[in-house]
C-alpha cells in the first residue's frame, strides 16, 4: 500500500493550527521535510545570507497531524523507519547563535555533498551518514504561537542525534489530538550541535505513529536501537572543561578542542567550530565531585583521512 506523503509546513507550534488530517494509532506517514532554512540556502549561497535569515521562517515542520483519541495524559510514540538522502547539505555559523556566539560573530557557510554512506565534509574529513530529524514534537497546552527553535516538554527542536532509523520517540500529549509535526533533517550531527547547525538538508522521512493511553510521562523519552558504531574504532581525542558550572565547562571543553584543531591540524577556527558541531560529542563526565564538574568533548579520530590532520 502506498504511504501518504505530508508536504505542508508551518513555522510555529500552536494548538490552534488546524490539523492536516486525523490519523489512527499505527498509521504510517512519509514527511517531505525542507531543510532548516526552508529552501533559502542553496548550493550557490554565500555566507552573507546568514546575516539576514528570517528567524520566524526557519525550521519549518510538516504537519500537524491529529491522533484520534489522544488526550492530555496520553503518550504518542513516533517510530522512525527511514530517511531518504537529499544529496547535499549546509553548515553555518549564524551571528548571535551557537554555544560560542560571542566569540564567532561573523557569518560562515559550508556546502557539503553526501550519499547514503558518507558525508564529505572536507577533502580530508569524511563523516558517516547518520540521518535523523532534529525537530519532532506536539503542540503545547499554552495558548499562542511558540517558536520552533527551543525544545519543550512536549518535544520540538530536540536535536538528539540518536533518533536514527529504528528509534522510537515518546512524546507527552498536552492537547487533544497531540498535533504532531516533524522537520529539521540532518545528514549528520555531533552531540551538542555546538555551532548551532548540523549538516542541514532536505530529506523525506517515514514514521509510524502510535497512541499509548494513560502512559503519562513528564518529558520526551526514546528507545534507541542497537546500531553499528559511528566510526571505525580508532578512538577519540578528548578535551575537557573543569569547574563549578556545566555551561561554562561545556564552552571550555569546546574552546579547547577548537584550539587543538587550529594549532595541530592547521584548521581555520571557523572550520574547527563547525566540525565540532557536525562530528564531535559533548558529554557530561562527572557531576558528583563537588565543587567542580567535568564536561568532555570527544572528536573521533577515524574521520581524519590525512595524517596531516591529527589533533595530538
Amino acid at each position: 500500500m502506498k504511504i501518504k506523503t505530508i508536504h505542508e509546513v508551518h513555522h510555529c507550534f500552536d494548538h490552534d493550527i488546524a490539523p492536516l488530517e486525523i490519523i489512527s494509532s499505527g498509521d504510517t506517514r512519509r514527511f517531505d521535510i525542507q531543510d532548516a532554512s526552508g529552501g533559502l540556502v542553496t548550493r550557490d549561497s554565500k555566507a552573507e545570507l546568514m546575516t539576514r535569515l528570517p528567524f520566524d521562517k526557519l525550521n519549518p515542520v510538516c504537519g500537524p497531524l491529529y491522533m484520534e483519541d489522544a488526550e492530555p495524559g496520553d503518550v504518542i510514540e513516533v517510530e522512525l523507519l527511514d530517511f531518504e538522502p537529499g544529496g547535499w547539505g549546509w553548515t553555518a555559523i549564524i551571528p548571535g547563535f551557537g554555544l560560542l556566539a560571542d566569540e564567532f560573530s561573523s557569518p560562515w557557510l559550508k556546502i557539503t555533498e553526501y550519499d547514503s554512506e558518507s558525508v564529505y565534509f572536507d577533502n580530508d574529513i569524511v563523516i558517516p551518514f547518520r540521518p535523523f530529524a532534529g525537530t519532532m514534537g506536539l503542540a503545547p497546552a499554552e495558548p499562542g504561537a511558540h517558536s520552533i527553535v527551543p525544545p519543550r516538554h512536549c518535544g520540538g527542536n530536540l536535536d538528539i542525534r540518536d533518533l536514527v532509523p529504528g528509534a522510537k520517540l515518546y512524546l507527552p500529549v498536552q492537547v487533544p489530538g497531540g498535533l504532531f509535526s516533524m522537520g529539521d533533517t540532518h545528514a549528520c550531527q555531533g552531540d551538542g550541535e555546538v555551532c548551532g547547525t548540523a549538516v542541514e538538508t532536505r530529506m523525506a522521512a517515514t514514521a509510524t505513529l502510535r497512541l499509548h493511553k494513560g502512559d503519562s510521562i513528564p518529558m520526551p523519552m526514546f528507545d534507541m536501537p542497537a546500531v553499528a558504531s559511528d566510526q571505525v574504532n580508532e578512538g577519540y581525542v578528548v578535551t575537557t572543561g573543569v569547574g563549578p558550572d556545566l555551561m561554562t565547562g561545556a564552552k571550555d571543553a569546546l574552546r579547547f578542542m577548537i584550539d587543538r584543531l587550529h594549532k595541530k591540524a592547521g584548521m581555520d577556527e571557523e572550520m574547527a567550530y563547525a566540525l565540532c558541531s557536525v562530528a564531535g560529542q559533548l558529554k557530561i563526565s562527572e557531576v558528583v565531585d563537588q565543587p567542580n564538574w567535568v564536561v568532555s568533548f570527544y572528536m573521533p579520530k577515524a574521520i581524519f583521512k590525512s595524517r596531516s590532520l591529527k589533533i595530538m
